[in-house]
């Protein structure tokens, strides 16, 4: 086997490879003999055709056959021979395989660029100073207040801000009205029954909350709606549509007092007092968590400007996809599906790539000071880790690590947990100031 090596760049690299033609005749003889046995071709018996009727009649097949068994073994063992590790898998181009010929064919490739990760010592951090003040204290009460709210059903009055009203529905989308044609219905109409809107919230279509106000229980009501072009649902983005409801039952927010008798019904607090003194408590470890990732934000960034150098385009895409899929699932959270969303995910995925990039830069300088210090992962590490992912995603620490292994993620895994001690490393050398 003859291999050229040819360095694009420092990650883009080229190999040229050459199998010579006695290995393609071999495997002609062995593939042609294969199909023999099988092949069905009129006036031969099953298994007795002769190799030059099979080569004439499956000759195209039997070189593509031929091309896959062989690429592969051949791009490992250049590899190998080259000291050469890809990033991802190898993109197989101009593949040349014909009776009596070498087979050629060129293999393009990343691999990963050589990092020096410098000193340990010459960092300066920074962080914000922790203040909780009384403001911040009384916004938090405040809060805890707005989330205790209770539902109190109404009977005696129309629809005011504020209120949650169930309703009985039908959406019907009607096209965008042009010069041309009226408005027409657009597919099947939506029906939803015992739907709860509350006046006010910002999630409802515009103009509906107007709709609904002033009107009392058993009310029913016909009106329209236009969407914006950039409404986040998408099918309905830039559309009308005509709602026929009914008011099935209204409900008045109730706020609770801040008082002695809230802060029992909160939690184990004797008084109003005691419950302050928690949120302060929260406040200020809520307050030092993002302090620390302020300050680690502040390492990974210096970390990634230590390479100067291109990255792999693989692991930058990879950083990107990783990203869509966080958003994705964040909006599945808060009950918006990804693919109705008003996104234009290929302008997001252009927005995240400088981001991803510096992501990659610093990774790469982890894993350089990660391989220098012969950081390692232990099973108890392991163990620890997915106890945590447990705790945090409400699942058994079983289901976690059969997860993990039914997406072979255990090499991600630990690999994470090295760039993590090796944060800790280099946070227990830096120099942290307050700015």
């Amino acid at each position: 086997m003859k291999t050229e090596l040819i360095n694009i760049s420092e990650c883009r690299k080229e190999l040229n490879i050459e199998l010579p033609t006695t290995i393609v005749d071999e495997a002609i003889d062995r593939l042609s003999k294969r199909y023999s046995r099988s092949a069905k071709i009129s006036g031969f018996r099953p298994g007795k055709v002769p190799a030059h009727v099979i080569r004439s009649r499956y000759i195209e097949q039997i070189l593509q056959d031929i091309a896959q068994e062989l690429i592969p073994d051949a791009v490992d063992k250049a590899m190998s021979t080259e000291g050469l590790t890809p990033v991802a898998t190898p993109e197989i181009l101009d593949v040349e395989v014909n009776e009596g010929k070498p087979l050629t064919f060129r293999a393009s490739f990343e691999t990963m660029p050589t990092v020096d990760p410098g000193s340990y010592d010459a960092f300066t951090l920074r962080q914000t100073p922790i203040t909780i003040d009384e403001d911040a204290i009384n916004k938090a009460m405040e809060r805890l207040r707005e989330q205790s709210a209770r539902l109190e059903p109404i009977n005696d009055r129309a629809v005011r801000h504020g209120d949650t009203v169930t309703l009985n529905l039908e959406r019907k989308l009607v096209t965008k009205p042009n010069d041309d044609s009226s408005d027409a219905l657009v597919g099947e109409p939506e029906q939803h029954q015992d739907v709860s809107v509350e006046i006010g919230n910002e999630v409802n279509p515009p103009g509906f909350d107007d709709e609904l106000i002033g009107l009392t229980i058993g009310a029913k009501h016909t009106f329209n709606v236009s969407f914006p072009d950039d409404y986040n649902i998408a099918s309905l983005a830039g559309g009308n549509a005509e709602y026929d409801i009914e008011v099935m039952a209204l409900q008045q927010r109730i706020v609770p007092t801040l008082n002695d008798d809230f802060a029992k019904q909160t939690g184990e607090y004797k008084n109003l007092d005691e419950l302050r003194v928690d949120v302060e408590k929260n406040l200020n470890a809520q307050a030092e968590y993002d302090t620390k990732q302020e300050i680690r934000n502040d390492l990974l960034r210096q970390l990634a400007g230590r390479v100067t150098s291109e990255v792999p385009e693989a692991l930058v895409t990879h950083e990107v996809e990783r990203r869509v899929e966080q958003l994705a699932r964040h909006m599945l959270g808060q009950r918006i599906d990804p693919r109705q969303a008003n996104v234009d995910w290929d302008a997001f995925r252009e927005q995240q790539r400088e981001a991803s990039i510096g992501t990659v830069r610093s990774t790469l300088v982890l894993d350089a000071i990660a391989a220098r210090e012969s950081i390692e992962v232990s099973d108890d590490d392991i163990e620890q880790e997915l106890s945590r992912q447990a705790e945090a995603t409400g699942r058994t620490a079983s289901a976690v690590k059969a997860l993990v292994e039914k997406e072979g993620g255990f090499d991600r895994l630990s690999s994470g947990l090295k760039r993590e001690k090796a944060i800790d490393l280099l946070l227990s050398r830096a120099t942290i100031v307050e700015a």
